[in-house]
């Protein structure tokens, strides 16, 4: 008998797409429930896009971005967004770098006019890119560096599983080639990455459609035309064999192992990537998943166990070569190899066996519930729908991702743990320094 699967609803936040006629791609969503707005700018630009030799040259760009623009000062971007009572950031992926503001629904021109001036120029002058690769540095220091774990596995975990400089090397980048950088490689990049034309602009919230697209047209209609330029191949054939990797973390003080699998592209076979983003969840969301009950409970050969979809995190924001992730910290002189077994074991018994009853439907209720949460407040929606529709294309498949994952069913489940076997898996063991053996 089938296990029963969750009945979960589609949201229904309205989308509205057009382009300008420099290239720019726009989704609007309004919502007038509150009087807040998100805005959010995604360039088709990430870490899998920096030349060799320039490793962590997308995050330093993303910093050159706040450094002021075309007709504002450095620091002036931060001080109309929060004097306006708003808060901004921005973010560098594999496959996308955006930027962002919450903000007062009556602040919306202003929002606009900083992106829009910023999308026609930075200000990449000499000092500008010195201090920022000052910054870089010290923030690879800290998160990674004197950091415990710093890395792992996102960072740690790539050249092993993978062997082209785009999807292996280190997307925070050597301090040598932060370094070596120079104002001609950041106008370069910029000619090349940041053109209207490879850039989405989404607008969620409290907004008039009409008098948005009016104020859109206004401060991004004039940003010079530029196309969007190819976008390489990064596929890469999936292992052969099993591939290991062991490093001495000095800072940390307990092991801890990570192991990943190729999954289905995300994008041109989303029906058959969704299944392995709920595997994922059933595996290891919350004490009563089977690797929290099996390792940490029963056999406490590990201290905490987390799986995931892609290397940073999130499952609907990446595009192939991307991976199923499992990782897990062990107690002092803990047994990797045995750990490494265990999930092989309940792997085989969860494709030959099957789920137990409520067991689907718990797990996908849970991922429902995060979806919506996820995209209940306003800049979330944003950010989302200006991937999708970076991506895909196709921004409205926000609504329906609850659903989806809702209708993934017991076989598909069973059929994709049936294909993370050992000799498909690339897995990174980090060795405590810190104290604890």
């Amino acid at each position: 008998m089938p296990t029963r699967r969750a009945r979960i609803p589609a949201t229904k936040y309205p989308v509205e797409r057009f382009a300008l006629d420099n290239g720019l791609r726009v989704v609007l969503t309004p919502d007038r429930s509150a009087p807040v707005i998100g805005v959010a700018v995604v360039y088709d630009v990430g870490i899998r896009s920096e030349p060799q030799g320039r490793s962590g040259f997308a995050h330093l760009f993303e910093h050159l971005m706040f450094q002021g623009s075309e007709n504002l000062e450095k620091l002036a971007h931060f001080r109309h967004v929060q004097g306006a009572g708003g808060t901004f950031n921005g973010s560098t992926h594999l496959d996308y770098t955006d930027y962002f503001e919450t903000l007062p629904s009556n602040a919306l021109e202003r929002a606009l006019f900083l992106e829009a001036d910023r999308m026609r120029g930075p200000r990449l002058t000499e000092e500008n890119l010195r201090n920022q690769v000052d910054v870089v540095k010290e923030e690879i220091r800290v998160n990674v560096l004197n950091r415990p774990y710093g890395g792992f596995p996102w960072l740690t975990l790539p050249p092993v599983m993978f062997d082209t400089f785009p999807n292996a090397h280190d997307g925070y980048g050597s301090f040598d080639d932060l370094e070596s950088a120079t104002v001609a490689d950041a106008a370069d990049f910029f000619r090349r990455y940041y053109a209207s034309g490879n850039a989405v602009l989404a607008v969620s919230g409290d907004i008039d459609v009409a008098g948005a697209t009016a104020l859109i047209e206004r401060h991004f209609g004039d940003v010079p035309a530029r196309p969007a330029p190819q976008r390489p191949d990064f596929t890469e054939p999936d292992l052969t064999g099993e591939r290991r990797s062991t490093y001495t973390d000095a800072l940390a003080p307990l092991p801890a192992v990570a192991g990943a699998w190729r999954v289905p592209d995300p994008v041109t076979d989303f029906a058959g990537y969704l299944p392995y983003v709920v595997l994922a969840e059933v595996l290891t969301d919350g004490d009563a998943s089977r690797l929290v009950e099996r390792l940490v409970q029963r056999d406490r050969t590990v201290t905490s166990v987390g799986g995931y979809l892609g290397f940073m995190g999130d499952p609907f924001d990446v595009r192939d070569p991307t991976a199923l992730l499992l990782q897990a910290h062990l107690p002092p002189g803990g047994d990797v190899e045995k750990v490494l077994r265990t999930v092989d074991e309940e792997l085989d018994r969860l494709a030959t066996d099957g789920l137990v009853e409520g067991e689907l439907a718990r797990t996908q209720a849970r991922m429902a519930t995060h979806l919506l949460r996820d995209t209940d407040a306003v800049l979330g929606r944003a950010l989302r729908m200006a991937v999708l529709e970076q991506q895909r294309a196709e921004p409205g498949l926000l609504n329906e991702l609850p659903r989806l994952v809702g209708a993934v069913t017991e076989e598909q489940v069973r059929a994709a743990a049936a294909t993370l076997r050992p000799e498909r898996r690339a897995s990174v063991e980090v060795v405590a320094g810190g104290g604890a053996r």
